[in-house]
């Protein structure tokens, strides 16, 4: 399959876009001071656990979308330098 230049970049940008978004919350859940996170003795609460799997899984995503979208564009890269422009 040949991901168009655009796919590429929107596949690319997302994978950019996820990690941005969830390392800021992961940095925000951990610094709550609410109680939400912690308890009152320091310990992580049920939503921390909860949130910081959602992190993870996001991170994991975001970075396989992320590498599709390089490849994709690698791809085009590659097939745009074939002799005569044949691919």
């Amino acid at each position: 399959m040949k991901l168009s230049r655009s796919a590429s970049w929107f596949l690319l940008a997302f994978g950019v876009w996820s990690w941005f978004i969830w390392v800021s919350f992961v940095k925000n859940l951990w610094k709550d001071s609410s109680g939400l996170a912690f308890d009152g003795a320091g310990d992580p609460t049920g939503y921390f656990w909860v949130h910081l799997l959602l992190a993870i899984t996001s991170f994991l995503l975001g970075t396989g979308v992320g590498a599709i979208g390089l490849r994709g564009l690698l791809a085009l890269r590659r097939g745009s330098r074939a002799p005569g422009g044949v691919l």
